[in-house]
């Protein structure tokens, strides 16, 4: 049996007539776009794809994983890039595909920067470079400093992450632990510009307001 299959034979009859309309990267990305962003009012989460359909909400990992679920179904592999910051930053997490053997990504975000790369990068490190101007904090320092390895997911039986009820910490350590390669030398991070003002005015743009009621 197929890791596909195997996924498939987990999924309710209204989960896999959803995973049948996201075919390709690009409508995996339209249908998160529609998702609000999980501000996790309640409490850190790292919900499985199951429960992320149901909760009609992600966060960039809740994201990643329901789109590496929808790849998988899809024949593709279910890899994960994750980006390291400095401490004083979040990490980010996101879906990767390929086609045409060009590098793209899925990914989940509430900010006009950081979103979906279309495939064209030759190397997953040219992509991973894509995202370096992008990653900020509010006082200009860039704050990117690593990416991770392809994780493929289907290293695990799909029962421990696509339709999991508890929240997934033992997979967000493991992507945390597995072989990450450093952006630049020491060497270099005194040399690094921080981004000026306008930069810093569209890390200002949200998608979805967040409600403290």
């Amino acid at each position: 049996m197929t890791y596909s299959d195997r996924i498939k034979k987990l999924l309710t009859p209204p989960e896999r007539r959803l995973f049948e309309k996201l075919k390709t990267p690009q409508r995996i990305q339209d249908y998160l776009d529609t998702l609000p962003i999980n501000f996790e009012a309640s409490g850190e989460t790292y919900m499985s794809p199951r429960r992320v359909l149901r909760a009609k909400t992600a966060h960039c990992f809740e994201g990643a994983l329901l789109a590496a679920a929808a790849l998988a179904i899809n024949g593709q592999e279910p890899l994960l890039l994750d980006f390291r910051t400095i401490p004083a930053d979040e990490d980010h997490v996101i879906a990767l595909f390929r086609q045409n053997g060009y590098w793209g990504a899925i990914s989940k975000t509430n900010h006009a920067i950081l979103r979906y790369r279309e495939p064209v990068y030759k190397t997953v490190r040219e992509l991973a470079m894509s995202f370096f101007h992008e990653y900020l904090m509010w006082d200009g320092r860039k704050s990117l400093r690593a990416y991770s390895a392809p994780f493929n997911l289907s290293r695990f039986s799909p029962e421990r992450w696509v339709s999991a009820e508890k929240d997934l910490f033992w997979l967000v350590e493991a992507l945390d632990k597995s072989r990450h390669f450093p952006i630049l030398p020491k060497k270099n991070l005194r040399m690094l510009r921080r981004a000026y003002q306008i930069e810093l005015r569209a890390m200002k743009i949200v998608e979805w307001k967040h409600s403290k009621h």
